[in-house]
């Protein structure tokens, strides 16, 4: 059994003043000068610098939106800022309505755009009022380069939103609670029968309004997101709705192009790799420490690969590869880490969950754990099941859940993880149809970690609301599903909505 290392260097990195600008250099030759003699930190140093940058660029992002509770993105995009026009309904003051005759609307559209404009600093708002249909129309004209709009409905009656709602655009409603909330309701309930791109807010808490403005976040990153996918056959139809509906890339990748790659990996970066994971599990199992080295060498490949062809996302067709031999070696432990890290690791070539978990971790900021369930009714219970999973279910700056190094189940070869994840916890479970634009989602409560050699090594079970419910749909979606720490059920529904999919509770 090999133990679990705690550095005191992260306790005291950690407690630097997150307000003020702190260089990478100087945080390098603080903690190394405090513990010089420290291996683990020798290890972390050596590595390549790119992803000690890129956890610093999320630890900036949560400086950023902390005061509004809105979870920032995993890594920053090359998307540029969303455009979203900012519109004001309400009717003229002198006349009397909700709120009151005389209301300050100007003043109350000063406190709004102020505060929208410092909780989501990554979106350009083009403040604009609308006091009648006609105004709404006007707007449309005027806007082809938004991508969308959020409309804050400060008094009543306009008609504004139902213009915009019906021109097929996409929109977030906001009550400005006891100013706009008759028209709100009636406005928002048309729109939802008739399955348009509408989300709304109606809540005291502003963090609502800033999460619900991030899926416009979400929705043009993906626009310039890469996947790669490695297999030896046509990615199919999904691949293709992905592009056409997200406008995400899947770029195909052979498995002869996966080893060359990893053949010309950095064997000392691949070891220094394995001895990071080997430190940081609670133990290892099977696997010698040539077959994780060799993990970490393919980890290498993989994340060469994804900086050439500038990805975020890489999922592979590794059973069917390693199976007929076709693979040098397994990509379990690469997986996991480059899910620990914020980027997405995805098994099986699985192009469905591949763009679940890219899509959650623009929205929520957390990894995806891709699963083969199995049910147990006698508990009311799912087991997720799989040979890959997350440390760091909770984002890359979050706490970390002990893990097992294991060889793969199936066949007893090479090495993988079994992750022992959080119990007592809410956890979303969702998967992606982008053929068909729908999205299944299930809520649970974690209870266990199972212990059982069969199968895969993680099996993390969980207590759902209907048991027999959740049995109806594996026909229609396949066996995979994703599921993520937190209950995302609403963040789910509205990035559903503004995409223009249908969500379907199995659960």
């Amino acid at each position: 059994m090999i133990g679990r290392n705690t550095n005191p260097a992260v306790r005291q990195a950690g407690a630097l003043n997150a307000d003020r600008p702190v260089n990478l250099d100087t945080i390098e030759r603080l903690i190394m000068s405090k513990h010089p003699d420290n291996p683990e930190l020798r290890i972390v140093n050596d590595l390549s610098r790119r992803t000690f940058l890129s956890r610093c660029s999320a630890c900036a992002a949560a400086a950023t939106c902390a005061a509004t509770g809105v979870v920032p993105a995993l890594a920053a995009t090359d998307s540029g800022k969303v455009k979203l026009r900012l519109v004001f309904t309400h009717i003229p003051p002198e006349k009397p309505t909700w709120p009151n005759v005389g209301y300050d609307y100007e003043g109350r559209k000063k406190v709004l755009t102020e505060k929208l404009r410092q909780a989501c600093p990554n979106v350009d708002f083009l403040p604009a009022t609308a006091m009648n249909a006609e105004e709404g129309r006007k707007l449309l004209d005027q806007d082809s380069e938004v991508d969308g709009y959020l409309v804050y409905m400060l008094g009543l009656w306009t008609g504004v939103g139902r213009i915009l709602a019906d021109a097929g655009k996409r929109c977030i409603f906001v009550d400005d609670l006891y100013g706009g909330s008759g028209e709100f309701l009636g406005c928002y309930a048309a729109a939802r029968r008739k399955g348009q791109k509408v989300v709304g807010v109606s809540s005291t808490r502003f963090e609502d309004v800033a999460r619900a403005v991030r899926i416009f976040e979400t929705i043009r990153a993906l626009r310039s997101d890469v996947i790669l996918d490695v297999l030896n056959r046509d990615p199919g139809a999904t691949a293709r709705a992905i592009e056409d509906v997200f406008g995400t890339k899947v770029r195909q990748v052979t498995g002869d192009e996966i080893n060359e790659a990893y053949r010309k990996a950095d064997v000392a970066e691949g070891k220094k790799m394995a001895q990071l994971w080997i430190k940081g599990a609670q133990k290892v199992v099977e696997p010698k420490v040539e077959e994780i080295e060799k993990s970490g060498r393919m980890y290498v490949a993989m994340n060469n690969l994804m900086e050439q062809y500038k990805s975020r996302a890489i999922t592979m067709d590794c059973l069917g590869l390693f199976y007929a031999g076709k693979l040098e070696a397994y990509p379990c432990l690469g997986f996991f880490h480059l899910n620990n890290e914020g980027k997405v690791g995805a098994c099986e070539a699985d192009l469905r969950s591949t763009i679940s978990m890219l899509a959650m971790g623009h929205l929520v900021g957390r990894p995806g754990y891709i699963s083969d369930p199995v049910i147990d009714t006698s508990k009311n219970q799912i087991i997720y099941a799989h040979c890959v999973a997350p440390s760091k279910v909770y984002g890359p700056n979050g706490r970390s859940n002990p893990y097992h190094i294991r060889s793969h189940s199936e066949d007893r070869k090479g090495a993988a993880v079994r992750s022992l994840m959080p119990v007592g916890e809410t956890v979303t479970t969702i998967e992606t149809n982008p053929v068909t634009q729908e999205i299944v989602i299930h809520t649970a409560r974690t209870v266990a970690n199972i212990d059982e050699d069969k199968a895969c090594r993680t099996k993390i079970a969980a207590e759902v609301k209907d048991i027999d419910k959740l049995l109806g749909e594996w026909d229609r979606w396949g066996w995979h599903r994703v599921t993520f720490y937190g209950d995302y059920r609403r963040q789910v529904a509205d990035f559903a909505a503004l995409a223009g999919f249908r969500m379907v509770e199995e659960g």
